[in-house]
């Protein structure tokens, strides 16, 4: 398939910059497939939507506050998103611009509350030098001190490129907030599970009382949700590995639905790629941890999820194809286009669709 075929047309203004509050009233467009109906609802309508013994699955990865500001001693702004440690002080970060940086230059972070040092420039595609730096980080004035916990405090949350920010400061506690799981655990992630922002503790409540079970699985969103798909054909696309775990706990939970007549309803794509990843032919799953590249794209056939609750999602991208996988490309393209007469709010502070059987 191309990857033309996975776009569409969506106006500026319906791409969210902030959510909704409380979070569980953001919108809901629910389609049932087996139906073709579709109904426009909110997300605290979920416990009428659900039926008790239906199993919700959820990503627990917990968003790190890996964006950083600073300077070179040039007096020249620099960007960076820190990916994965590397070390006891070292990480491995994105860095803008990463061409003008030096091996062995210093950079003030933050107004110079923590120092960054260039060690190695990443290879990107083709062996040429890559976007990617490895740092040595440490606090100024302390380069003893271990800087996590500076780093935790002062770090931003790293925001797609959509959602405008910048160096403003007005909004950082309020995101340090909203883009992050009420129920997020697993520190790891340099992107939020978004249809999971929609939950509400009071909502999981409700969910509870209904006899809506959950489960919980952990993948961290990495890089890969950063890249756009550059291949012309869907097929040459190549996914980036992220980390991920099944416990024994959720696995059996899933087996226990399947046993009593529940549906298996994934929240997000990640938990769906977990899922998958550990399903075997006849949908029996195995409890892992490890990395997964799994790309789902129309012609997968689902053996674990029964039901999906994910939000809108970017033109073209991989998260797009894997709800047409799910759905059907013609029939998402027209959920989309019906969600844009409507007038719903798109991406990560956006509002969610669920597609049920």
């Amino acid at each position: 398939m191309k990857v033309s075929e996975f776009d569409y047309e969506l106006p500026a203004e319906l791409v969210a910059q902030h959510p909704v509050a409380p979070r569980d009233s953001a919108r809901l467009l629910v389609h049932a497939l087996a139906a073709e109906e579709t109904r426009h609802l909110r997300v605290s309508d979920l416990p009428d939507l659900l039926a008790p013994g239906d199993l919700l699955v959820l990503n627990d990865t917990r968003v790190v506050p890996a964006r950083l500001y600073g300077c070179r001693r040039s007096g020249g702004a620099v960007e960076l998103l820190l990916l994965e440690r590397a070390g006891e002080r070292e990480w491995r970060a994105l860095v803008r611009p990463a061409r003008r940086l030096r091996r062995g230059e210093d950079l003030a972070l933050e107004g110079g509350l923590l120092v960054a040092r260039a060690l190695e420039r990443g290879v990107g595609p083709g062996g040429r030098p890559g976007a990617e730096w490895l740092l040595s980080i440490h606090v100024f004035g302390d380069p003893g001190h271990d800087p996590r916990d500076l780093l935790a405090s002062v770090g931003r949350m790293p925001l797609p490129p959509y959602i405008a920010r910048g160096r403003d400061d007005a909004f950082r506690d309020a995101d340090r907030a909203s883009y992050q799981t009420v129920y997020a655990r697993e520190e790891g992630a340099i992107a939020a599970p978004t249809a999971g922002l929609h939950f509400t503790s009071g909502l999981l409540e409700r969910l509870a009382a209904r006899g809506v079970e959950r489960g919980f699985v952990t993948l961290h969103v990495g890089l890969g949700t950063f890249q756009p798909v550059k291949a012309e054909r869907v097929e040459e696309h190549a996914m980036h590995a992220e980390r991920f775990t099944l416990t024994a706990q959720c696995a059996a939970a899933v087996v226990a639905c399947r046993a009593r007549g529940g549906r298996v309803v994934a929240v997000g794509t990640t938990s769906v790629r977990v899922l998958e990843a550990c399903a075997g032919a006849g949908g029996d799953l195995s409890p892992r941890a490890g990395e997964t590249d799994l790309f789902i794209r129309p012609g997968y056939r689902f053996r674990a999820v029964d039901a999906l609750l994910t939000n809108f999602h970017l033109p073209r991208s991989t998260l797009l194809m894997l709800v047409s996988a799910f759905a059907g490309r013609e029939r998402v393209l027209a959920l989309y286009a019906e969600a844009v007469r409507e007038g719903y709010r798109f991406y990560s502070y956006g509002d969610a669709m669920l597609l049920l059987p």
